[in-house]
């Protein structure tokens, strides 16, 4: 299922993409909501829980080819805790596949993971797919989606496994290993699943009879990717904030650095030329244009379409006539930064990633880390070293260097070009293969559902939409009866922001895989002071603390039903 021909590929996407928006601006437009289709597609049953004694003999049961377990640890009831619940009593797995030392760099590789199995066990497996360049076997919990969660997938009960999908630090470095690199992209899921499911058979008897997979940011783009690959082994996928083309949106955050250190009145000080205070003066005249259009002035944008066209950055947004001090933006600041939210090009003008929808979330420092901190700290190594071919010597990488003085059409035929060593592209081992035919996964019953913050700075609300109406083209108009799309007003990458970011989407998830129950509706709240799972430092100081939201499934959109709170998800509607 490799995908043969990446750069056709890439031109079908932005074709994709292109076709998609509205305007010379390029941005999405949200069609009208349309009657599900009436096609019957398999119901997959429920699963049936099973209990382990204990952990004590368990390792003596383990054995599964090219495999070592290191460890098999009892967990205590109420050594883990979710929102500040105690997680019960489970058994921790240590182990390592495909132990190689590689005859590029010579260094030692495998694929560490960690795998929790409740005592009480309720017959369900999740693959936590774990976000940036991975690196690390961070604890195997299991994320339900958004931010601060009040739940997680082994408090339900679920078998869940964690990994560091091949190599042992969270650094680009591994990139020189041509087989790193696969199993970064897409092989440590196709390795570590079947492994997965064969240890929960030696611990209780029986394999899931219901696996899940789900993660958000790389988590989301890892859990996109097994749906194009591996839609046989999962029944439900939980897609977050997905960089499922993540080597271009990062070359296009190298981009956004160009331009923000162009702007810069302190040379080499990206966010100066973007301070925050002229970043809340953008978003106050998006919310000033936006904010009333689905009926309410709460500090939320829920319709994004209606929003791009009424917003219009070089009319809304004073023009400076003399210094800069926060409240207008000069003529080289609309100009280079308009551009980067219609989509980064570059040099020769071609286009590399999506548009960004104009939202709220612009003055937080989460959306700042994204813009001006990560293109160096983040994006430079993983476009030199781990998606380049040939990568850039690690001896002697600089990262601001290689972002501030690189050729942006060089990056992007580094990324699409492949060698007698690097026998497959980035965008070949990154991203789905053929994101819009989900065939597979679609007829034996299996369900997605996608959520993205429409204010998330790195990875693009549009570029999820544009991916999603290619998905429902190719699917007579609609595939709401396999995937649904839910758009996070105000929310940052997979958390933050002015917005409710604390939701549970994988019990709805579960109840649309096993009892054929499809979400319409998410309910959404927000995090303030005496959240049990932790305040959001952005929320807005005149949004009520426990206010709450429906999210909509895509193409409808949240509104005011006219009376009622503003705080409460009661009186809202989808449309």
């Amino acid at each position: 299922m490799n995908m043969r021909h990446p750069t056709t590929l890439a031109a079908a996407l932005a074709a994709l993409l292109l076709a998609a928006c509205s305007g010379d601006d390029h941005r999405i437009v949200d069609p009208p909501a349309t009657t599900p289709p009436a096609q019957t597609l398999p119901q997959l049953s429920g699963a049936t829980g099973a209990t382990m004694a204990g952990c004590a003999d368990l390792a003596a049961k383990l054995n599964y080819p090219d495999t070592t377990i290191s460890a098999v640890n009892a967990i205590a009831a109420g050594a883990l805790s979710v929102g500040g619940k105690p997680v019960a009593a489970h058994c921790q797995v240590l182990g390592e596949m495909f132990r190689r030392t590689s005859p590029f760099d010579g260094k030692s590789y495998a694929i560490g993971f960690e795998l929790r199995l409740p005592l009480n066990w309720n017959g369900r497996f999740f693959y936590q797919a774990n976000g940036g360049v991975d690196g690390s076997v961070v604890t195997a919990t299991g994320p339900v989606g958004g931010g601060g969660p009040l739940d997680n997938a082994l408090n339900q009960g679920f078998a869940v496994i964690s990994s560091d999908a091949g190599h042992g630090a969270p650094t680009p470095f591994f990139g020189i290993d041509p087989q790193a690199r696969l199993d970064y992209g897409y092989q440590a899921v196709g390795k570590l699943t079947p492994m997965a499911k064969a240890v929960i058979k030696a611990a209780y008897g029986k394999t899931p009879d219901r696996s899940y997979i789900g993660g958000c940011s790389n988590g989301g783009r890892h859990t996109m990717v097994a749906a194009a690959r591996y839609a046989e082994q999962y029944d439900g996928f939980l897609v977050g904030d997905p960089g499922f083309r993540l080597p271009l949106a990062a070359i296009a955050n190298i981009a956004g650095a160009k331009t923000y250190a162009a702007l810069a009145s302190t040379q080499g000080e990206l966010g100066t030329g973007f301070t925050q205070a002229e970043r809340t003066l953008v978003s106050n005249a998006v919310l000033g244009k936006c904010d009333a259009l689905d009926g309410a002035a709460d500090g939320l944008v829920q319709d994004t379409r209606a929003c791009q066209a009424a917003f219009d950055l070089n009319r809304d947004v004073p023009t400076c006539g003399g210094a800069r001090d926060g409240t207008c933006l000069t003529s080289a600041q609309k100009s280079g930064i308009a551009a980067l939210f219609a989509g980064a090009r570059t040099e020769s003008g071609k286009q590399i990633y999506a548009s960004f929808p104009w939202d709220a979330g612009l003055a937080t420092n989460g959306w700042s880390s994204w813009k001006f901190g990560a293109p160096i700290d983040r994006d430079s190594g993983a476009v030199g070293l781990i998606w380049q071919v040939p990568p850039e010597d690690p001896a002697t990488f600089d990262g601001r260097s290689f972002v501030l003085n690189g050729s942006l059409d060089t990056m992007l035929a580094k990324i699409n070009a492949t060698s007698s060593v690097y026998t497959e592209n980035a965008l070949s081992f990154m991203t789905p293969p053929n994101p819009s035919n989900l065939a597979a996964l679609k007829n034996r019953g299996a369900k997605m559902l996608v959520y993205h913050g429409t204010s998330d700075p790195i990875f693009s609300s549009d570029d999820t939409t544009a991916w999603y109406e290619a998905l429902r083209s190719a699917n007579a108009g609609d595939a709401a009866n396999f995937a649904r799309l839910f758009r996070v007003p105000g929310m940052n990458h997979c958390s933050g922001g002015p917005a409710t970011d604390q939701f549970d989407m994988l019990t709805p998830l579960v109840n649309w895989v096993e009892k054929g129950q499809a979400p319409d509706t998410v309910t959404a709240a927000a995090r303030g002071s005496g959240n049990a799972g932790g305040v959001n430092a952005d929320l807005p100081a005149n949004w009520s603390t426990s206010r709450t939201r429906p999210l909509c499934a895509y193409p409808k959109v949240t509104r005011y039903k006219g009376t009622g709170s503003v705080d409460d998800a009661a009186s809202f509607s989808c449309q």
